[in-house]
């Protein structure tokens, strides 16, 4: 019985021009292999980026933040300034989009040039969690009024990781999300009775 090769998936791989650069090819990768449910790297959970306001730019390099490597943002573009700080940062997007898109995600060319393609899904699709539907005062999937899903920023929580280690795996032994996998393999070092004692928000949360 012969078994079926996996797709071959043309990667978007960064020009190495030492400077920010917009990844619209990234971008449109994201919508034909992740978001679009014909593609072969389909993922449901980020079905309402369908068609959203999001563009991919290109950093040149990692950075330093509190002893960690950054190698991704997802962010809501917000402009902090007013007057000429305001109009250069609005000009700076109209040349690069064409437009003032609502989110932009950041990538790491030096990591993105050489890592492998596992590592690459996982960190966008990392970064995509983060654009997430946002929730209506019922607890609901909020939308706008032309019926678009209403999309927000969120923080890292346990869907995010669910989502990528059931995808890519844990990644580095060492890292953050293959201790986190590890301690929930392991037995509870507080017992429910103590716990419940110490913070009922949390059980709250889980029930």
């Amino acid at each position: 019985m012969r078994t079926a090769k996996a797709p071959t998936i043309r990667r978007p791989r960064p020009a190495n021009a030492g400077r920010f650069q917009p990844a619209p090819d990234v971008r449109d990768w994201i919508q034909e292999f992740i978001v679009s449910i014909a593609g072969c790297l389909h993922n449901p959970d980020h079905a309402h980026l369908q068609g959203a306001d999001l563009e991919v730019i290109w950093a040149p390099e990692a950075f330093q933040k509190q002893g960690r490597t950054v190698i991704g943002t997802a962010e809501e573009v917000v402009f902090r300034a007013g007057g000429w700080q305001k109009a250069r940062q609005e000009e700076q997007f109209y040349q690069w989009f064409g437009h003032i898109p609502t989110f932009l995600i950041t990538l790491a060319s030096d990591y993105c040039a050489s890592c492998g393609d596992a590592e690459f899904c996982a960190l966008v699709e990392h970064e995509l969690y983060h654009v997430a539907q946002a929730r209506d005062m019922f607890g609901g999937l909020a939308f706008k009024k032309d019926g678009s899903p209403k999309l927000e920023i969120r923080g890292h929580d346990v869907e995010e990781f669910v989502g990528v280690v059931r995808r890519y795996g844990v990644g580095d032994p060492n890292g953050a999300i293959a201790r986190l996998a590890a301690a929930a393999r392991g037995p509870a070092q507080v017992s429910r009775v103590s716990l419940e004692g110490a913070c009922g928000i949390c059980l709250l949360r889980a029930a």
